[in-house]
């Protein structure tokens, strides 16, 4: 399939990632792989949304810990919001997530269910022999998530509880504030709560701090960097 697809007249691929030698080095694996290839690259999210737009790549490939602008802060946020931006806008794009954070993609699971183009994922600590087999299924229009622990594992959450996580661990809120901030009531709040904690399987136990409890549970499924 790999020499199949690389006959294909002029592939155009987008890589993001805000490190040049990371860049560098998928570019050279790629231009061996598909010699008659187009290469075009960026390394903020601003820059990237802007030259998807008007490069239309055939495969976006990209990390998720990326500032919003040159100069800013990378975080992993604003690669997932990068990401569900162009799901919800570019159905048909295809991606591959090349990143040490991908257990974070489950926080747009909804938006990676109905997504019409390809998307698979691989760790930075892949072979480039086996990022070469994700780049393969993407083209193709393939789904490939295993990787993905929440996501394997049923997990879905809503926006809401998201928005409860990071307030509280996030910002360091109590239930009042949160609900000032979200514009709901106290009670709602906890009802978010109770609602996360089931989805991760948190209960109460004697002599354990349930929020404690949740607070590392969803760090280590990626709800919450």
């Amino acid at each position: 399939m790999q020499q199949i697809l690389s006959e294909k007249s002029l592939l155009k691929f987008m890589l993001l990632d805000d490190h040049e030698s990371v860049l560098n080095g998928t570019i050279a694996i790629l231009k061996k792989n598909y010699p008659s290839a187009e290469f075009n690259s960026a390394t903020n999210a601003s820059d990237a949304f802007d030259k998807i737009i008007n490069y239309q790549p055939d495969l976006l490939i990209m990390d998720l810990s990326i500032p919003e602008k040159m100069d800013m802060v990378s975080r992993v946020d604003t690669g997932i919001q990068l990401i569900k931006g162009l799901m919800d806008n570019y159905s048909h794009l295809n991606l591959l997530i090349q990143s040490a954070h991908l257990k974070t993609l489950v926080r747009i699971r909804p938006s990676i269910d109905n997504h019409k183009g390809g998307f698979t994922v691989a760790d930075k600590s892949l072979p480039a022999s086996e990022m070469l087999t994700r780049v393969d299924w993407a083209l193709q229009g393939l789904t490939h998530t295993k990787d993905i622990q929440g996501i394997q594992s049923g997990l879905e959450v809503k926006l809401e509880w998201l928005k409860v996580l990071n307030l509280a661990f996030g910002e360091g809120l109590q239930d009042k504030a949160i609900a000032e901030n979200m514009c709901i009531s106290e009670r709602m709040v906890r009802h978010y709560w109770s609602k996360l904690q089931d989805a991760l399987n948190i209960y109460p136990e004697a002599g354990k701090n349930i929020r404690i409890q949740t607070e590392i549970k969803a760090r280590s499924v990626g709800l919450i960097d």
